[in-house]
């Protein structure tokens, strides 16, 4: 995303939720990679929930997660 992230409404829309909600982060690090999750099943399960930022801020439904953690089956041994 590098330079034009930073010219998109949608970056500043999340840096002031974060701002007003009291999210300050340390500032360190490479500040130019987007993050993702995974909510990855037992054995043959494989990848129950995929989220990846498309812009900074970009988070991830936090009952999606959940849901997707409540299919993951536990593997026989």
């Amino acid at each position: 995303m590098m330079l034009s992230g930073f010219f998109r409404l949608g970056v500043w829309q999340n840096f002031f939720r974060a701002w007003r909600s009291g999210y300050n982060g340390n500032l360190e690090g490479e500040g130019f990679t987007l993050g993702g999750v995974y909510v990855i099943g037992a054995g043959r399960q494989g990848v129950l929930l995929e989220h990846r930022e498309k812009e900074f801020g970009d988070k991830v439904s936090l009952p999606s997660v959940l849901e997707a953690a409540e299919k993951i089956k536990p593997q026989a041994s």
